[in-house]
C-alpha cells in the first residue's frame, strides 16, 4: 500500500489571535480531501529551541511577522510547504493550491498591488506600506531553493529584506497564484460568487477580524460566514 504524505501547512500564530488560528485550522480540515500536517508557528517555542532570538521591532503588527521566514529551515530545506497567516478563513480544497507548485519557482504567492490609504490597523498596530504588501501572508515554498532562510539570516536581515522576498536570487523566481486564494477582506471588493462558484478560497481578514471585539462586522456578510464556521467548529454533536 503506497504512503500518504501529508500535506505540509505552517500558521503564523500571535496570541492574540487564537480563536482566528483555531477556525483557520478546522475550515483547512474540513474542506480538505488530503492529510494535512499542520504547525502553527508559536514564538516562544521557537524561542525555546534557539532558533528566534530577534527583539521585536516597532513596525512589527504580528508576533510571526519574522517567523514565518523559518519555515524551509523547519523542513530541512527539503521539499514543498505552505505558510499562511492565522486570520484567513478556507473555503476550499486546500489541495487545489498545492497542485499550483513550479519547480521553476523559489516561492510562489498572490501578487497583490495593495498600497493601504490606513497607517492604523487591528488594535492600534501600525499599518505599514511597502513594495510586495501581503505577498508574504501566504506562501508555497520550494524549500530547497530558499537556503539563504537561515536563523541567523531570519534574525538579523530587515523587515523589507525579509518580506520583499531578497532571499531569492530575484523577482523572477516569485511565481504567481490566483488572487482567489488571498482575498484581502474590506481591501478588495466583496465576491459576490462562493467559493463553490469561483468566489475566493481564501478569506484574508488583513485589517482585523470579527474575532476582535471592536470588529466583529470586519467584511460584512463575510464576518457572518466567519463565525458560522466558528459555531460549526465548537459545535456538540449528539
Amino acid at each position: 500500500m503506497p504512503s500518504v504524505q501529508a500535506l505540509p501547512i505552517f500558521i503564523g500564530y500571535d496570541p492574540r489571535e487564537r480563536a482566528a488560528t483555531n477556525v483557520l485550522i478546522d475550515s483547512l480540515y474540513q474542506h480538505s480531501s488530503v492529510p494535512l500536517a499542520i504547525t502553527p508557528l508559536v514564538t516562544p517555542q521557537l524561542e525555546g529551541q534557539g532558533l528566534f532570538w530577534r527583539e521585536r521591532d516597532p513596525k512589527q503588527s504580528t508576533a510571526f511577522s519574522f517567523t514565518r521566514f523559518l519555515v524551509p529551515y523547519l523542513m530541512g530545506y527539503k521539499g514543498w510547504a505552505l505558510f499562511m497567516d492565522c486570520d484567513m478563513l478556507c473555503r476550499a480544497d486546500i489541495k487545489a493550491l498545492w497542485d499550483l507548485r513550479d519547480d521553476r519557482y523559489g516561492a510562489m504567492c498572490v501578487q497583490h498591488e495593495h498600497v493601504p490609504g490606513e497607517t492604523v490597523k487591528f488594535l492600534g498596530e501600525v499599518q505599514s506600506p511597502y513594495p510586495k504588501k501581503n505577498w508574504s501572508s501566504l506562501m508555497l515554498l520550494n524549500c530547497s531553493r530558499c537556503n539563504k532562510l537561515t536563523p541567523d539570516y531570519v534574525n538579523t536581515a530587515s523587515g523589507l529584506e525579509l518580506h520583499r522576498f531578497h532571499w531569492l536570487e530575484g523577482d523572477h523566481e516569485i511565481g504567481g497564484v490566483d488572487a482567489g486564494w488571498n482575498h484581502l477582506v474590506d481591501v478588495q471588493a466583496a465576491p459576490t460568487t462562493p467559493a463553490q462558484d469561483c468566489g475566493p478560497r481564501l478569506l484574508h481578514w488583513t485589517l482585523g477580524g470579527p474575532w476582535f471585539r471592536e470588529q466583529r462586522t470586519m467584511g460584512g456578510r463575510l464576518a457572518a460566514e466567519w463565525f458560522s464556521a466558528r459555531d460549526d467548529a465548537m459545535k456538540l454533536w449528539d
